[in-house]
This record gives structure tokens, C-alpha cells and sequence, in this order.
């Protein structure tokens, strides 16, 4: 019995100091490369680009994309040839026909009271075209083009733009077609035949909390193959023919290039601070689509369901989205995204309950069984054996299983990770209000209450639950659990906090439950013997 207790609360402390660790080791340490397959083979990475599978020209995108890598446009340049304006946000095109800058309307995008801003303008931007033609690129790459319109208003429907760039021996014709919910269609036409690339630029740079989330580059192929580069991972080039999609993006938000009904060939380029920088193959007329704004799965959806697959949350993704799905559906069902946090958290409870049930409850068997197994290890200590032997006769008997708590436990390690990225990656939090002083689920309770009653819960919960524990570190351990998990969430999302409680809470109200029908059990028992 001590010893099955012993293993449970150990079980218990590794839950919650595992789970510290992840965080700890989430927010502060370097960045590992992973790939995130779904369930498909995942593309390797090269420092040359292979040449089976591959059209003959993409077999020389990886070097000449390293030839022009060094000559981007100026960064400098703020003139701004027209303007693209939304009730959402405000595109800024460039001098170059680059989207220079995204400044997000919407309140609950803002930082520090001012609107925000979502590229850095010293980065490589979105859209900006290099030739493979070095001395072709360098013309390029000077001179400014020419809008056909200086002002598009979006709020009365799309509204198309074409840019004109006169080079000496060939003319660039950029047609972009702009939609309210920030996806954009692009046309580029040449004169004449020559080799370029355009860029998803680099990433957005619109997180500015302490939280290191994955951030960086991520290619899908047409087989499903997920390539995610993060910041700090590139090395070499990476050719990938194929693909649906090329996406630049940090926490919330992303820069993408799409064409879902004619394959793209993405290459990448290693830039500064070992950060990849992705390239989509243009043609003498070609046509693909982009999408610059927040990763918002309704949005998202909406342009197309593929899109989605730029959302990801790291390891746990293909935990995480499934998980994000029920508490999209409870959203849409409650209008509160708190409120579709204590559903999803009690919906794990309710799917948990069973197993929980009869662990808990052979938890209480060995607990009455406790001094039967004081007398077998009296009367057979000797001979471990026959003790063993014993012990397993005396749990068959009574119903017992000495391992039935640990498996519920062992369950919820894998989905508190999953639910941690949720929560914290899930841009539909931001701005988002659940009760009274919660109006932003993405940042941490300012009245701290929350992770308060958070520690609370623990600690009660670990009151009414039975503690045979007799290593005086792990009791130690144990019951300081309470106290530094309180600190160490005292500046999580309200969101991923407010999980915290509720499964406490619930975990809480569980106990009774099961403490309840134990009591009975016994009574009904005592009953049928007499």
C-alpha cells in the first residue's frame, strides 16, 4: 500500500515538475530543428539540392538563390507607393512593390497603446523579387516601380493594384488583387523569359512577451509533409519542390504564399542569426496567392481549409489542433472563450472519469487493505517470493489494482502540454475578455487572482487526497508544489491559468464523487456480509 501510494504521488510530482520543466525549458533555452509530419515521410534537409523529382531548373535554385541572397532591396526605403486600407488593417506598398508595412486596426491587436505594426522594417519584406541574373537582379533591385493606383479602400469590396518595373532589357508587370480578409492574389508577368524568386519575407515581428514560442519558417508539401525551420535552426539550404505552401510567422502571426491547384517550388536561404529566409520559383506568367495577418483559424478556414496547416503549436500539434477544434465548437456555442476553456477542461475530466474512477477507487481498496499487507510482509518478509505471491492474491480478491491509479495520470502528462500550446499559441485569445477583471486571455491576470485560487485548489486538493508518503524530500517537495506553482504562473496567460483552476476544481469535485461512492461501497458490502 505505501509503496503504491508512494508511486502515485511520485507520478503526481512528475506530472507537475515535468510540466515545469517543459515550460522553463520552452521559454529559456535554445531552440531544437523538428519536423511536424502528419503521419507522412519528412523531407530532408540538404546542403545541395537534389535532382530526383525536380524540374530541371529548380536543380540550380539553391545556388542561385545564395548568388543573389547578399543584393536584397534597400531596406531604408519608406516611400510608399500605395496604400491598402481595410475596417482591419493598412497595407503599405513600397517603392519596390513590397508590402512594407501591416499595421493592424483592431483594439485588441494594440501594444502599448499604439497600433500594431507586424513587420520589423529593417527585414527582407514580403513580395520582394530576385532575379537569378545577378546583373539583371542588381538593375532590379534599383529601380522603383510605377502604381496604378496610389489609394485602395477595401471596405467596399476588392480591389486590384498593378505595379510596373522598366528594366533595361526586360519589363516586370506585378498585379495584386486585395481581399478584406487579408489574403491577396498575385499576377506577375515578364516580357521575357527570366529566372526569379519572390519572398514570403521574413517573419513577422509582433510578439513581444517573455514567452519563447516557435517561431520561424514552415513549408507543406503536397503529400502532407510539414518542414518547420525555426529561428536560430537554419543551416545549409533546403530545396522542396512541391509544396502547397511557404509561411513566414511568429506567435500569432504569419506571411504566406499559396497555390493549392498548381504545385510550388520553395527554396530556402540561411540569413543572419541562422534564420531562414523562404523563396517561391516565379515563371514568365505566374500566378499564386499570398495572405499577410493573424493566424486565425475562421479566417484562415475561410480562404481555404488547407490554410489552417500554418498554425502550428511544436510538438504536441497533432495533439493540439484536435484540441483546439472542441474549443473552437464550445466558442461558437458560448461566445466566451474562458467560458469554452472550462468546457474543454471539463470535457477531459468527463473522458478521464472513468479510468479515474476505477483507479481512485482501488486506491481506496488498498487503503483499507493496508493492514492485511502489514501482516503478509510480517508473516512472509522473509520471503519476497511468497510475499509477492500473497499480496497478488489478496488485490485479486478484493478487486484491487495496485497499478489502476497511475494510468489517468500518465494520460494527462501528454494533454497538458498540448492544452499549454493551445493557450498560449491560439491567437483567437488575444483581446479576448472571459469575466469581470479578465479581458485579455493572452496576457497574465492583473489582479493575479487567478493563479491565487489556482495555488488554493492545489493545495486543498492535496489535503483530501490520501498521502502515505514516508521520504521525507518528497514530502517536502510535495507540499511546496502549491507554493511554486503560484509563483512561476503569476505571469501566465490568464487562459492557460484559468485551465489550471478549473481542472483543479474539478479534480477537487471528482474526489468527493469517488470518495462518496466508496463509502457507499463499503456500507454495501459490510451490508451483504452480516
Amino acid at each position: 500500500m505505501e509503496q503504491q501510494n508512494d508511486l502515485q504521488k511520485r507520478l503526481l510530482i512528475a506530472l507537475v515538475l515535468s510540466f515545469l520543466v517543459f515550460v522553463v525549458f520552452d521559454m529559456f533555452m535554445p531552440k531544437t530543428a523538428k519536423n511536424l509530419d502528419n503521419n507522412a515521410t519528412v523531407t530532408q534537409r540538404q546542403a545541395t539540392p537534389t535532382t530526383q523529382q525536380t524540374p530541371k531548373v529548380v536543380n540550380n535554385t539553391t545556388s542561385t538563390v545564395q548568388s543573389v541572397g547578399q543584393n536584397a532591396a534597400p531596406v531604408s526605403s519608406i516611400k510608399a507607393l500605395t496604400t491598402v486600407t481595410s475596417d482591419r488593417f493598412i497595407y503599405t506598398i513600397d517603392e519596390f512593390a513590397r508590402i512594407a508595412q501591416v499595421k493592424m486596426l483592431e483594439k485588441k491587436y494594440e501594444y502599448e497603446g499604439k497600433k500594431l505594426e507586424l513587420l520589423n522594417p529593417n527585414w527582407v519584406k514580403p513580395l520582394e523579387i530576385r532575379f537569378a541574373d545577378t546583373t539583371l537582379n542588381a538593375e532590379a533591385l534599383k529601380t522603383p516601380y510605377t502604381t496604378s493606383s496610389e489609394n485602395l479602400d477595401l471596405n467596399s469590396g476588392t480591389s486590384k493594384v498593378t505595379f510596373t518595373q522598366k528594366l533595361s532589357s526586360i519589363t516586370v508587370t506585378k498585379e495584386l488583387t486585395f481581399y478584406k480578409d487579408g489574403h491577396y492574389d498575385i499576377n506577375i508577368d515578364l516580357s521575357k523569359p527570366a529566372q526569379y524568386f519572390i519572398t514570403t519575407g521574413q517573419r513577422p515581428n509582433a510578439d513581444h512577451t517573455m514567452y519563447m514560442v516557435v517561431q520561424g519558417s514552415l513549408i507543406k508539401k503536397t503529400n502532407g509533409v510539414v518542414e518547420i525551420i525555426e529561428d536560430g535552426d537554419s543551416e545549409g539550404s533546403l530545396t522542396v519542390p512541391n509544396a502547397e505552401f511557404a509561411a513566414a510567422f511568429d506567435r500569432y502571426f504569419s506571411s504566406i504564399l499559396y497555390n493549392f491547384e498548381k504545385p510550388l517550388n520553395v527554396s530556402t536561404l540561411t540569413i543572419e542569426e541562422e534564420k531562414a529566409l523562404l523563396f517561391v520559383q516565379g515563371e514568365q506568367s505566374f500566378a499564386l496567392h499570398g495572405y499577410i495577418g493573424p493566424k486565425e483559424s475562421k479566417i484562415l478556414k475561410s480562404i481555404h481549409p488547407k490554410l489552417t496547416d500554418a498554425i502550428e503549436y511544436g510538438w504536441f500539434t497533432f495533439i493540439s489542433k484536435p484540441l483546439f477544434k472542441v474549443l473552437e465548437w464550445f466558442h461558437g456555442l458560448v461566445g466566451n472563450w474562458g467560458w469554452a476553456i472550462v468546457l474543454v477542461t471539463l470535457l477531459i475530466k468527463l473522458i478521464l472519469f472513468p479510468l479515474s474512477y476505477k483507479g481512485m477507487m482501488s486506491m481506496q481498496k488498498l487503503k483499507d487493505l493496508a493492514p492485511q499487507m502489514k501482516e503478509l510482509k510480517e508473516k512472509y518478509g522473509k520471503d519476497p517470493q511468497k510475499m509477492n505471491a500473497k499480496m497478488m492474491e489478496m488485490y485479486k480478491k478484493n478487486g484491487a489494482n495496485p497499478m489502476g491509479g497511475c494510468l489517468p495520470m500518465l494520460l494527462q502528462i501528454p494533454i497538458f502540454f498540448a492544452i499549454y500550446r493551445v493557450l498560449l499559441n491560439a491567437v483567437e485569445l488575444q483581446g479576448a475578455p472571459w469575466i469581470l477583471w479578465i479581458t485579455d486571455l493572452s496576457v497574465k491576470d492583473p489582479l493575479f487572482v487567478l493563479p491565487i485560487l489556482m495555488g488554493a485548489s492545489m493545495w486543498y486538493q492535496q489535503r483530501i487526497t490520501p498521502n502515505t508518503m514516508t521520504d521525507p524530500m518528497q514530502q517536502k517537495i510535495f507540499q511546496w508544489l502549491p507554493v511554486v506553482m503560484t509563483i512561476f504562473f503569476v505571469t501566465f496567460p490568464a487562459g492557460l491559468v484559468l485551465y489550471w483552476l478549473v481542472n483543479n476544481l474539478f479534480s477537487i469535485a471528482q474526489q468527493f464523487v469517488i470518495n462518496n461512492a466508496y463509502e457507499k461501497y463499503k456500507a454495501t458490502k459490510a451490508t451483504v456480509q452480516k
